[in-house]
């Protein structure tokens, strides 16, 4: 799937493989929230993020609406991720159930955090949101944060 920032032509590339075993975790909290980080890396020109794999967080905490994880015990698998692949944290994603795929005033001041944090040295992390709903078609929405604010990444046409 390729996706589009239409605000500054960003481009983000995820394999159908990839959102599969992730819509694939989220079907298995059903009807709980879940989530985790996004591994990826930008092209040289830093016009063309490439996402790769995600990881599952080792401690967190999924009920109806509301989602929290734990980076205990993650920061060397990032070391190890980008030692061995040259891959990195790029994001957060998460699930909506029963819900929709914009996000939340939390998700957003998540965001805010993330790119404000020291330790974490990424300045526009990008959020998965994937809906799922028994009854309906699971969606997905992709988010770049940039400045203070999430803007959504659009289908490419290209």
């Amino acid at each position: 799937m390729k996706l589009k920032d239409i605000h500054n032509s960003r481009k983000l590339i995820i394999e159908d493989n990839l959102l599969n075993n992730l819509l694939r975790k989220v079907i298995e909290h059903y009807p709980n929230e879940f989530g985790g980080f996004l591994i990826g890396y930008y092209s040289s020109d830093f016009k063309t993020l490439f996402v790769k794999d995600f990881l599952l967080p080792q401690k967190y905490q999924g009920l109806l609406s509301i989602f929290e994880r734990s980076i205990d015990g993650i920061k060397n698998i990032f070391y190890q991720i980008f030692k061995i692949k040259g891959q990195y944290y790029i994001g957060e994603w998460h699930s909506h159930p029963n819900g929709g795929t914009m996000y939340s005033q939390t998700d957003l001041h998540a965001m805010i955090k993330i790119a404000e944090e020291e330790t974490v040295r990424i300045k526009n992390p990008i959020l998965l949101i994937l809906s799922v709903n028994p009854n309906s078609k699971t969606t997905i929405a992709f988010y770049l944060y940039d400045n203070k604010k999430l803007i959504k990444y659009e289908p490419d046409k290209y």
